[in-house]
C-alpha cells in the first residue's frame, strides 16, 4: 500500500504550488495524495476558478473554515478545530505538505506537529524580517515544525542555516510557482481580457492590491488611488480589485477619477497571466506576482518597502516602492524613460520544480 499523503491548499497561490506537485506525484506513482481544501478562499473567483484552471484533482473535503470567520485569529482556530476533527474521522496521512505563508499552512502545520505527521514546506526559509506582516509570523512557525525544508531560492537556505535548522533538512528545489508559469503560458493566449479591458499589449499597467499595509488605513490607501489616478493619465491602467480592497473603497466611499483606471473583480489564472506576461509595467503587493514579473522578464513595482523574496530584485525585474507616492512616481518616470534592469536567469526557476520535491520526498519519506 502506498503512503497517504495531505496536501493543504487554502488560499489561491497555495493552488497554483500544489497543481504541479500534485500532477509530479501522480506521475510517479510512490505516493498517494488527499488533496485538503480549508476553505481558507471561498467564493468562487478566489478559489474555483483556480482548482478549475489549474487542473488540481478534486480535493478529497473543504473544511469550510474562510467564510464564518471575521479575522486572523477566527481564521487559523477554524481551520485547526476542523482539520483535527478531519484526521480523527478520516484517518492520518504518512505526511503532510504544505505551500506557501497562509494562515492555512500555518493551522495544518501546527494539527500534523502535535499528531507527530512529518511536515514538508514548499518555500521554506522566505523571510522579509518583519514581524507586522502576519504571513512572517506563518513562515517561521511552520519551518519550526516541518522536517523537510524545501527552499525556492537561495537566500532561504541562508536563512535557515542561520536559524540553526540541521543541513539535512534543506533542500534546494527552485521555485514551483515557476512551473505553474511555465504550464500556464502554453494556454494563456486565447484568454481575451485585453479585448474585455478594452486594452491593448504592451499599452497598459496592470495593479493588484491586497496586503493591509496598504488597504486598512484609509489616508494610505486614498493616497494610493490618487496616484493611480495620476499615473492612469499617461497610459491605461487594469485594476483588478481583491475582495478586502473593494470592500474598503466601498466602505470609504472613494471615488477611481479616472476612466483610464479600469476596474475589474478578481481574475482567474489565465487571465491574469495574459494581463501580466503583456503589461508595460504590473503594480503589486503580491510576493507570487513579483516572481513572475521576473520570469516573464515584465517590470514591477512592488508596492512594499520589503520582500521576502529579495532574488526579484537583485536578478529579477522588481523594485520596492512602497506605498510612497514619490517612489511610485519615480519609478514610473523612469520607465518611461527605458531605465529599467534587465532581468537574469534564476537558479532552478526552470519549470521542473515538481519534479527535484517529488524525489525528496521518495528519499526522506519512503
Amino acid at each position: 500500500m502506498k503512503p497517504l499523503l495531505d496536501g493543504i491548499v487554502g488560499a489561491r497561490p497555495n493552488m497554483m504550488k500544489m497543481a504541479p506537485l500534485a500532477k509530479a506525484l501522480a506521475d510517479d506513482g510512490g505516493f498517494d495524495l488527499r488533496i485538503v481544501h480549508t476553505g481558507q478562499h471561498y467564493d468562487f473567483q478566489m478559489s474555483g476558478v483556480f482548482l478549475r484552471e489549474l487542473g488540481l484533482p478534486e480535493p478529497f473535503v473543504n473544511l469550510d473554515a474562510g467564510a464564518e470567520s471575521s479575522g486572523q485569529d477566527d481564521q487559523t482556530a477554524a481551520i485547526i478545530e476542523r482539520y483535527g476533527r478531519f484526521l480523527d474521522e478520516n484517518g492520518s496521512p504518512g505526511g503532510v505538505i504544505v505551500v506557501g505563508d497562509v494562515n492555512s499552512t500555518l493551522a495544518c502545520s501546527i494539527v500534523a506537529a502535535k499528531r507527530r505527521i512529518p511536515i514538508a514546506h514548499v518555500e521554506a526559509g522566505l523571510r522579509s524580517f518583519d514581524r507586522t506582516m502576519p504571513e512572517e509570523i506563518n513562515r517561521i512557525v511552520c519551518d519550526s515544525l516541518s522536517s523537510v525544508l524545501l527552499v525556492s531560492e537561495e537566500s532561504g537556505m541562508k536563512n535557515l542555516e542561520r536559524e540553526g535548522h540541521a543541513p539535512d533538512m534543506i533542500h534546494y528545489v527552485g521555485n514551483i510557482m515557476i512551473d505553474s508559469l511555465k504550464d500556464a503560458l502554453k494556454r494563456a493566449g486565447g484568454s481575451g481580457i485585453h479585448a474585455r479591458c478594452g486594452v491593448k499589449p504592451g499599452r497598459y499597467a496592470y495593479l493588484t492590491l491586497h496586503r493591509p499595509s496598504n488597504v486598512d488605513d484609509p489616508e494610505i490607501l486614498r493616497s494610493l488611488l490618487q496616484t493611480f489616478n495620476e499615473l492612469s493619465r499617461d497610459r491605461p491602467i487594469v485594476f483588478a480589485v481583491h475582495p478586502r480592497t473593494r470592500k474598503q473603497i466601498d466602505r470609504l466611499r472613494i471615488s477611481l477619477q479616472s476612466a483610464n483606471v479600469i476596474t475589474c473583480e478578481p481574475l482567474g489564472y489565465m487571465d491574469s497571466l495574459a494581463l501580466m506576461r503583456d503589461a508595460w509595467a504590473v503594480m503589486t503587493d503580491s510576493g507570487g506576482m513579483q516572481e513572475e514579473c521576473s520570469v516573464l522578464e515584465v517590470p514591477c513595482l512592488t508596492l512594499r518597502f520589503n520582500t521576502e523574496r529579495p532574488v526579484t530584485t537583485t536578478l529579477g525585474t522588481s523594485e520596492l516602492v512602497g506605498n510612497d507616492p514619490h517612489l511610485i512616481r519615480d519609478a514610473w518616470e523612469r520607465l518611461s524613460r527605458g531605465e529599467w534592469r534587465k532581468a537574469a536567469p534564476i537558479p532552478l526557476w526552470d519549470g521542473r520544480t515538481a519534479g527535484r520535491i517529488v524525489d525528496v520526498l521518495k528519499r526522506e519519506w519512503l
